[in-house]
C-alpha cells in the first residue's frame, strides 16, 4: 500500500463531506443494537484520527493505528488541539501487534478495500481476532463490487477547494474488481500551482469472498448492513457494514 504522504496533507479537506460525528453516533447505536459495550476500542486504519476523536468525545476508551506516519502526525496534532490523550500506533493492518486484548475494533472508510490481495485481508482479520476478546465486536465497512464497477469504474472526478485542486482518475480491472486510483494535487503557491501525485489501488470483495476470509480467520458474520443504516444492503448499495464476532470455542 502507498504511505499516502501527499494524500495525508489534503485528506481532511477532500473528505469534508464525511460526517464523522454522525458515524460515531451510528456506531454507538450499532453497539447498543448488538448488546455490546465498546470497552477498549481500536480504530484500525484511523487515518488522520477524525473518527477516533469523535469516539473519544462519546466517552469511548479508544486508540488508533495506521500505517502512515503522515496521517498519524495530523491525528496527534488534532488530539492535542482538542486536549485529548489518545494513543496512536504506526502499524500496518496486516501486521497488527498490540500489548493486550481489545473489546472492540472498528475499521472505517473502506480501509479494507486498500488491501488488494486476499492474503493481506486474511492476515488483518487474523490479527484482529487474535487480540479481540471472546465477547468482542469487530465492525468494518467496505466498498461494494457495484461501486467499483458502476461508480468508480474508469471515471474521473474533480475536487476544487480553496487550498487544493485535485484530479482523481480511475482505471478499473473487472477481472478482480480492482481500481487503480491516481490523484494529482495542484496547490496554489505564489501565483502558480505546485503539483503532487499519489497512486494506490482498492479492491472490492464479494460477500462470499468476505465470508470465506473471515471464516479462515476464526471470525463469523453477525450482521451486514447498508451504509449508515440497519437495513439489508441493496444490489446497488455502494458501501456495506460488517458486524463480526470471534467464533466461540
Amino acid at each position: 500500500m502507498s504511505s499516502y504522504s501527499y494524500f495525508a496533507e489534503f485528506y481532511d479537506v477532500l473528505t469534508l463531506n464525511v460526517e464523522y460525528e454522525k458515524k460515531a453516533g451510528y456506531l454507538s447505536e450499532l453497539f447498543k443494537k448488538h448488546g455490546h459495550t465498546p470497552g477498549v476500542t481500536l480504530d484500525l486504519a484511523c487515518g488522520t484520527g477524525s473518527l477516533t476523536l469523535e469516539l473519544k468525545k462519546k466517552g469511548v476508551d479508544v486508540f488508533g493505528a495506521d500505517a502512515s506516519t503522515d496521517m498519524l502526525s495530523i491525528a496527534q496534532q488534532k488530539a492535542a488541539e482538542n486536549d485529548m490523550q489518545i494513543l496512536f500506533l504506526c502499524q500496518k493492518m496486516q501486521e497488527l501487534e498490540l500489548y493486550g486484548a481489545i473489546d472492540t475494533c472498528v475499521c472505517s472508510l473502506d480501509s479494507i478495500n486498500h488491501l488488494t490481495n486476499t492474503a493481506d485481508v486474511v492476515s488483518t482479520f487474523r490479527h484482529v481476532a487474535e487480540y479481540l476478546a471472546d465477547d468482542g465486536l469487530f465492525v468494518f465497512d467496505c466498498n461494494t463490487v457495484y461501486k467499483h464497477r458502476c461508480v468508480l469504474g474508469d471515471n474521473c472526478f474533480i475536487y476544487d477547494t480553496d487550498s487544493v485542486f485535485c484530479a482523481w482518475q480511475n482505471n478499473y480491472n473487472e477481472r478482480n474488481n480492482k481500481v487503480l486510483i491516481t490523484l494529482d494535487f495542484f496547490q496554489p503557491e505564489g501565483g502558480k500551482y505546485i503539483r503532487f501525485s499519489e497512486q494506490f489501488s482498492e479492491r472490492a470483495y464479494t460477500r462470499e469472498q468476505m465470508s470465506e476470509m473471515l471464516e479462515d480467520a476464526g471470525l463469523v458474520i453477525e450482521a451486514v448492513y447498508d451504509d449508515m443504516s440497519f437495513n439489508e444492503p441493496k444490489p446497488e448499495s455502494q458501501r456495506e457494514i460488517y458486524v463480526v464476532r470471534k467464533k466461540q470455542k
